[in-house]
């Protein structure tokens, strides 16, 4: 006990914290060179693409276009396009681009476009697949980030490390794992104790309450996935009733992925944002609480970390459902259009996915109110005794240097 109570005490002293970022960094270039070699994998081919690239493209001129005399579009334009990327770079030659909403663009001169280039031989064909976006998408993302690191400050740039920490793990981690045919409901939940790790670590650093929100996180989460998991038995959804089941089914063909438990683990990781805001909250909350009041028990702690999260609650349970309702508004615009009868509705797969959705990641967000106050309020009255035997060593020990002092003055 005191050799942990001292070093507890060092960690938290200036040097100790140094030591904390070293480690902290040694770790994160640990896991990079882990994500490096994790990524080396094969990816089975699924559709023939050899001969066709994507290439950006401007549009020099239109040679037929298809607009009719009411404004719309009809049928396909002929443009005439300057590659710039590919090995058709800096040669002007003849597109097409289709009217439709999924793809092809209305071109005018002038215009940046993304060109599906096919070739065979000597032969080559040019279609435009879309608008060139990348300039907004890309564009809006760092003035995203710059307006969360001018508002939050030092707090907004870790936040920003940590937001781009959770989409490396998402797309080089979480995603090769499931490729590689491990268990999508374990993967989401060890990506959510990575994430919320780190995440809380950056905001919070190495304390009793990033470790409290860290442990509510996870049992939030985890309590969401067994939701949906009773859900989906109790209404037969296998997972694969999904959308898109047709090119997954031929992914568990080649590689072995576990289909029907995507649409439980996809629950989690969308989860799990507003579980770590309500678990870091009422960590929070508890700890401030035991620091102003450090008379109040156990009890009282518990009752406190309740009552705050009561009212965090309620915001967040309506912040994750109207998220999913969201999602799914065009089904819901179908139905209402269609006049659906109920029983319909009540059974048809795409609704019951979206309230199972709903009430299961719901029940991870309330329960992890009770989860988190009870472990904070344990971990801040432990502390508060760990703090008051410090404070008396460090008084002793003070008190016989003075004495020390003294007599040698006296000497």
């Amino acid at each position: 006990m005191e050799q942990i109570r001292k070093l507890v005490l060092f960690l938290d002293s200036h040097g100790g914290k140094r030591i904390q970022w070293a480690l902290f960094a040694a770790l994160m270039a640990a896991f990079a060179l882990f994500l490096i070699q994790f990524n080396q994998v094969d990816i089975a081919s699924l559709v023939s693409t050899e001969g066709r690239t994507f290439e950006r493209a401007k549009v020099i001129k239109v040679l037929r276009d298809n607009v009719q005399e009411d404004g719309s579009r009809v049928g396909q334009q002929n443009v005439l396009i300057e590659v710039k990327t590919g090995s058709k770079k800096g040669e002007t030659v003849e597109a097409t681009s289709n009217n439709g909403y999924l793809f092809g663009a209305a071109c005018r001169p002038g215009m940046g476009v993304i060109a599906i280039q096919s070739m065979a031989g000597d032969i080559s064909l040019h279609t435009v697949y879309s608008f060139d976006r990348e300039w907004a998408v890309l564009g809006f993302i760092v003035i995203f980030l710059a307006v969360v690191c001018l508002i939050g400050g030092k707090k907004g740039v870790l936040t920003c490390i940590g937001l781009i920490f959770t989409f490396i793990c998402i797309i080089w981690f979480y995603i090769p794992m499931i490729y590689k045919g491990y268990s999508p409901f374990l993967a989401a939940i060890l990506v959510a104790a990575v994430t919320t790790f780190v995440i809380m670590y950056l905001l919070g650093g190495l304390s009793g309450k990033t470790a409290c929100a860290v442990a509510g996180t996870v049992g939030g989460v985890v309590i969401a996935g067994i939701s949906a998991s009773l859900f989906g038995k109790a209404a037969h959804l296998t997972g694969y009733n999904a959308p898109e089941i047709e090119s997954l089914l031929v992914l568990e063909n080649i590689r072995g992925i576990r289909v029907g438990e995507l649409l439980f683990s996809g629950l989690l990781i969308s989860a799990l944002g507003a579980v770590m805001d309500v678990a870091m909250a009422i960590s929070s909350t508890v700890f401030e609480i035991h620091d102003q009041m450090p008379e109040l028990n156990r009890k009282g702690l518990f009752r406190s970390g309740m009552n705050v999260g009561r009212d965090a609650m309620g915001t967040m349970v309506n912040t994750l459902i109207l998220a999913f309702v969201g999602s799914g508004v065009s089904t819901l615009l179908l139905t209402y259009a269609y006049k659906l009868p109920y029983l319909q509705i009540i059974n048809s797969n795409n609704i019951v996915i979206e309230v199972m959705q709903g009430i299961s990641g719901s029940m991870g967000v309330i329960l992890t109110v009770p989860i988190v106050s009870l472990i904070a309020s344990f971990v801040a009255v432990g502390r508060k005794s760990e703090v008051t035997v410090a404070s008396v060593s460090a008084a002793i020990d003070e008190k016989v240097n003075d004495n020390f002092l003294d007599s040698v003055a006296v000497k």
